[in-house]
C-alpha cells in the first residue's frame, strides 16, 4: 500500500514540525510514568522498615524482616495488578477511545497511593493485607498507563521524531525512581533528626521509634501528588486524530481536534473514512487469520522480547543488596537504627538512578531516531549477554573483596545497556506497528508479557539464586541453584531476547499507517482532506 493513499489529516501529522504541544504531550503522558515508577519502586525503600516495625523478634541478633511469603506479596502484588491493568485498559482504550480511559487510570493511582499509606491497624496482619489490597489496585491503574500513554504519544507524534517522543515518555520512569529516592532521603533525614534513636545492636527496641510508622506511610502517599497535578491536563487533551479518523470513522472531527492543538490547519470536506468500516482488508479482528498472517510474528516478537528482557531486568535487584553492602553504601542492619537504614537504602537507589538508570534512558531518547529501534535493541541485548557472562563465568573471582569494584562496574554497564537498549525499545515498538483499532490492545498484551517476565525475574530467581547449601540460604528460603548458575541462566535469557528481536520490524521513519497496513484505498485518499501549514 502506498503512502499516497494515507488520509490527509494523518499525513499532515506525520510531516508536522516539532512544536510546543508535542513537548506538552510528553510531559502530560510522562508524568503518568513518573508516578508509575515512583509508586512501583518506592516500596523497595520501605520494606526493611516494615520488617523492623511489624516483625521484630525479642532477643534476635538482627532486626525483624518480612517473612518470604509476605515480602513476595508486598513486592509482587503491584506487578500482578499491573499485568491485569495492561490487558484490561489496553483493550478498553481501543473500544472506548484513548482519552475516555486515560483519566480513569490516573484517578485509580491517586486514590490507591493515598490508601496504601493509610493501611488499617497497627498489627502486622491487618497492615500487610490492606497494603497488598491497595497496591494491587494501584498496579491496575499503573498497568493501564502503559498502553494508553504509549499509544497516545505515538498517534500525536510526527514520524521523524516519533521514537524519541515515545521514549521520552518512558524515560520519565527514571525521574520517578530518582524522585522516590530523594523524597525518602529528605523525609528520613528529617525523622532521624527529630526522633534520634540508638542503633539496633545497642538497643533493639528503641532503635525503631514509634514515629517510624509514619515515615513509610508518607513516602507511599506522596506518589499521589504528581498524578493528581496531571489530571486536569489529561482531561483537556483531545482524542487522537488516528483513533477518531480510523476507528471512530470521523475524519472531519479529527481534523478539527488537531487544528486546536497543533500549528497546522486541517480542513476535511467530508467524513471520508466510512468506506473503511466495511473493508475486510482493514477491519479484521485480533483473533482473525488475517491478523495472524499480517501481525502474528511481530506480536510474538514484541511479547517475547519484553518477557525475556523483564526477567533479566527485574532479577538484577537480587544482586543490588550484595553490591551495596560490598562497597560500603549500606552497613549491616544491626549497625543502624530503623530510620537511618531507610536513608542508606534511599541514598544507594538515588546514586544508581543518577549515574546508571537516567543516562541509559536518555541515550535511547536521543539516538533512537538516528540508529533505529532494531539496532538499539540488538545492541542492548548483546551487551547485556556479554556482561552477564562476564559476571557469571569467573564468579568466584568477583567474590573476592579486592575484585568487587570490578563487579560493580560490570553490573552497572549491564544496567546501562538494559536502558540504552530493550527496556525502552520494547515499550516503543508495540505502539507503532499495529493497526489503530488494535494498537492499545496489542501494546497491552506486549506489556503484560513483560510484567509476567518481571514476576518470574523478581521471584523465580529470588528462590533460584539461593545457595545450594541449605545452611547458607536466606531465612525461610529453600536451597537453590546458586548465584553463579542464576547469572548463567540470565545470560542465556538475554541471548534469547537478542534472537527474538529479529521478529520485530524496524519502524524508524515510517508512518503508523504504513507500518500497520492501514493506508486507505483510492476512494478514501488524501485528496479528500485539504491541508495548509500555518505560518
Amino acid at each position: 500500500m502506498s503512502g499516497n493513499n494515507q488520509l490527509g489529516v494523518l499525513k499532515a501529522l506525520d510531516v508536522a514540525k516539532t512544536q510546543l504541544y508535542h513537548f506538552t504531550a510528553i510531559i502530560i503522558a510522562g508524568m503518568g510514568f513518573f508516578t508509575d515508577a515512583y509508586d512501583l519502586f518506592c516500596i523497595a525503600l520501605v520494606t526493611k522498615l516494615l520488617g523492623r516495625i511489624y516483625y521484630h523478634k525479642e532477643g534476635a541478633e538482627k532486626p525483624g524482616t518480612l517473612p518470604p511469603e509476605v515480602a513476595a506479596a508486598v513486592n509482587g502484588v503491584a506487578l500482578c495488578g499491573t499485568l491485569m491493568g495492561q490487558l484490561f485498559f489496553g483493550w478498553l482504550g481501543d473500544k472506548l477511545g484513548r482519552k475516555k480511559v486515560y483519566g480513569i487510570t490516573l484517578i485509580m493511582m491517586v486514590i490507591c497511593s493515598v490508601a496504601s499509606g493509610l493501611s488499617f491497624g497497627n498489627n502486622s496482619k491487618g497492615v500487610m493485607i490492606t497494603l497488598c489490597f491497595f497496591r494491587f489496585w494501584l498496579g491496575v491503574g499503573i498497568g493501564g498507563d502503559y498502553p494508553l500513554s504509549a499509544t497516545i504519544m505515538s498517534e500525536y507524534a510526527n514520524k521523524k521524531t516519533r521514537g524519541g517522543f515515545i521514549a521520552a515518555v518512558f524515560a520519565m520512569q527514571g525521574f520517578g525512581i530518582l524522585a522516590g529516592g530523594i523524597v525518602a532521603l529528605i523525609l528520613s533525614s528529617i525523622f532521624d533528626y527529630q526522633f534520634p534513636s540508638p542503633i539496633y545492636s545497642v538497643d533493639p527496641v528503641a532503635s525503631t521509634v514509634p514515629q517510624a510508622d509514619y515515615l513509610w506511610r508518607i513516602i507511599l502517599m506522596i506518589g499521589a501528588l504528581p498524578a493528581a497535578m496531571t489530571y486536569y491536563w489529561r482531561m483537556k487533551m483531545p482524542e487522537t486524530a488516528r483513533y477518531t479518523a480510523l476507528v471512530a470513522r470521523n475524519v472531519k472531527l479529527a481534523a478539527q481536534d488537531m487544528s486546536k492543538v497543533l500549528q497546522v490547519d486541517l480542513k476535511a470536506e467530508e467524513e471520508t473514512a466510512g468506506n473503511m468500516a466495511t473493508d475486510p482488508n482493514l477491519n479484521y479482528g485480533l483473533f482473525s487469520r488475517k491478523f495472524l498472517k499480517r501481525h502474528g510474528l511481530p506480536l510474538l516478537g514484541t511479547t517475547s522480547t519484553w518477557f525475556l528482557l523483564d526477567i533479566a531486568f527485574y532479577s538484577q535487584n537480587l544482586f543490588e543488596k550484595d553490591i551495596f553492602s560490598a562497597i560500603g553504601w549500606i552497613p549491616k542492619a544491626a549497625k543502624m537504627n530503623a530510620i537511618h537504614e531507610v536513608y542508606k537504602i534511599a541514598r544507594a537507589q538515588t546514586l544508581v538512578s543518577l549515574f546508571s538508570t537516567l543516562p541509559g534512558y536518555w541515550f535511547t531518547v536521543f539516538f533512537i531516531d538516528i540508529m533505529g529501534r532494531f539496532a538499539i535493541q540488538i545492541m542492548g541485548f548483546f551487551f547485556m549477554t556479554v556482561f552477564m557472562f562476564a559476571l557469571a563465568l569467573p564468579y568466584d573471582h568477583w567474590t573476592k573483596p579486592e575484585n568487587r569494584i570490578g563487579f560493580v562496574i560490570i553490573f552497572s554497564l549491564t544496567f546501562f545497556f538494559a536502558n540504552f537498549g530493550p527496556n525502552v525499545t520494547t515499550f516503543v515498538v508495540p505502539a507503532e506497528i499495529f493497526p489503530a483499532r488494535l494498537r492499545s490492545t496489542c501494546h497491552g498484551i506486549s506489556a503484560a508479557a513483560g510484567k509476567a517476565g518481571a514476576i518470574v525475574g523478581a521471584f523465580g530467581f529470588l528462590y533460584a539464586a539461593q545457595s545450594k547449601d541449605k545452611t547458607k540460604t536466606d531465612a525461610g528460603y529453600p536451597p537453590g541453584i546458586g548465584v553463579k548458575n542464576s547469572l548463567i541462566m540470565l545470560g542465556v535469557i538475554n541471548f534469547a531476547g537478542m534472537l527474538m528481536t529479529f521478529l520485530v520490524p524496524e519502524s524508524k521513519g515510517k508512518s503508523l499507517e504504513e507500518l500497520s497496513g492501514e493506508n486507505v484505498n483510492d476512494e478514501t485518499s488524501s485528496s479528500d482532506v485539504g491541508i495548509s501549514r500555518r505560518n
